[in-house]
């Protein structure tokens, strides 16, 4: 069975439930097929766990990455060295969108506007793009 890795850099809790909840239903549809697929979560809230963790590691590599902008901890989660791991893997999921256009100015193309009045459609959203990484690495 191969493993999906997938790195999400969000602190909001009603917003990572629902990518979570999202994404499970997904894996059950993958672990399921006649190709079947794993996945392998990490899922950091501070941006300072991004720089020692992530950043830091020699050998981690991620299949997709979900990235806020800002996390509670009062930095950015856009401290992911995304050239290292691949801008083609990153899903910019921030609520304010000056800060998807600075993803997009570091090579990120997928990004999904965060709206906090549709969760819901925002999330479906993301796992419609997940869908489309994991589709181009077939």
């Amino acid at each position: 069975m191969k493993i999906i890795r997938i790195l999400i850099l969000e602190d909001d809790l009603e917003t990572l439930s629902l990518l979570l909840k999202k994404l499970h239903l997904l894996e059950e549809k993958l672990a399921n097929s006649t190709s079947p697929k794993d996945f392998s979560l990490i899922t950091l809230s501070e941006h300072s766990q991004v720089e020692e963790l992530i950043n830091k590691s020699n050998n981690l590599e991620f299949d997709v990455i979900l990235l806020d902008r800002d996390c509670k901890a009062g930095g950015s989660f856009h401290v992911l060295d995304i050239e290292r791991f691949g801008a083609d893997k990153v899903i910019s999921i921030s609520s304010i969108p000056d800060y998807n256009e600075e993803a997009k100015a570091r090579g990120i193309t997928r990004v999904v506007w965060k709206d906090y009045q549709n969760l819901e459609g925002f999330a479906e959203t993301v796992i419609q793009e997940v869908k489309k990484i994991l589709a181009r690495e077939a």
